[in-house]
C-alpha cells in the first residue's frame, strides 16, 4: 500500500500511484459500460478501491465518498445485470420516464444540500465542501441510473465532470483532472450510442434486469 500512496514525477509535478492506476482502471469501466459489458461493474469497484487512498491524500471527502459509493454501487450495479443476463449478451436500456427523471434530479439537487451542509459544519472532511458535495451526490446518481439501464446515467456524468476536471486539478489531483477530460470525450460518445439504443428500446418494467454480456 505503501508503494501504491507513492508518488511519481509526471507533467510536471508529482502524482500519486493510486492516482494514476485508479483513474486507468476507471478508464477501462467507463469503455466496458458503453459496451454494456457485466465486467465494467468489477473494473469499476477496483478502481474505486484504488482512488480512496489518492483522494484521501488531498484530503477531498467527498472524493472519498464518492469511491466508496462507486464500489458499493458497483456490487449493486453488477448484480442486477447479471440476474438478468440473456444468451444474446445484451444490456437493455432506455429512456427515463418523466417520474423517474423528477426522482433522480430532486434526490440529487437535496442529496447535495445534505451532504454540501455536512462538509460546511465538519471542513475537516473537504477542502472545497460545496464541489466536492456535488460530485460526491452526482457519482451516485449516476451509478444508480446506469445500474438501471437509463440513458440519462450519461447526463449525469457530464455535470458530474464539468465540476470535477477543475476540482481535482485545483487540489493537486493532475492525473484524476486529465483522466475526467478524457472521461468527458467518452461520456459524450456513450451518450450518443445508448441515445440511439433507447429511441428503439420496448418498454420493459425492470431494464437492468433485461441481460448483459459477460
Amino acid at each position: 500500500m505503501s508503494w501504491l500512496n507513492g508518488t511519481v514525477h509526471l507533467l510536471g509535478q508529482d502524482v500519486y500511484r493510486s492516482d494514476i492506476i485508479g483513474n486507468l482502471l476507471g478508464l477501462a469501466a467507463l469503455a466496458l459500460g458503453w459496451r454494456r459489458s457485466r465486467l465494467t461493474w468489477p473494473v469499476q469497484l477496483l478502481s474505486g478501491l484504488v482512488l480512496v487512498g489518492a483522494y484521501a491524500s488531498a484530503h477531498l471527502g467527498g472524493g472519498v465518498g464518492k469511491q466508496l459509493v462507486v464500489i458499493l454501487a458497483a456490487g449493486w450495479g453488477w448484480t442486477r445485470w447479471h440476474r438478468g443476463a440473456r444468451g444474446e449478451g445484451d444490456v437493455a436500456v432506455r429512456f427515463a420516464t418523466g417520474r423517474e427523471r423528477a426522482l433522480l434530479t430532486g434526490g440529487t439537487a437535496l442529496g447535495t444540500l445534505a451532504v454540501g451542509a455536512l462538509f460546511t459544519a465538519y471542513p475537516q472532511l473537504s477542502w472545497d465542501a460545496w464541489p466536492d458535495a456535488y460530485i460526491f451526490v452526482g457519482t451516485l446518481a449516476a451509478m444508480v441510473a446506469q445500474a438501471r439501464g437509463w440513458v440519462e446515467f450519461w447526463f449525469a456524468w457530464v455535470a458530474v465532470d464539468l465540476v470535477g476536471v477543475p476540482l481535482a486539478f485545483n487540489n493537486g489531483l493532475v492525473f484524476s483532472g486529465f483522466t475526467y477530460s478524457v472521461y468527458f470525450v467518452l461520456v459524450l460518445l456513450g451518450l450518443r450510442a445508448w441515445w440511439q439504443r433507447g429511441r428503439t428500446a420496448r418498454p420493459v418494467t425492470d431494464p437492468a434486469l433485461q441481460g448483459a454480456s459477460a
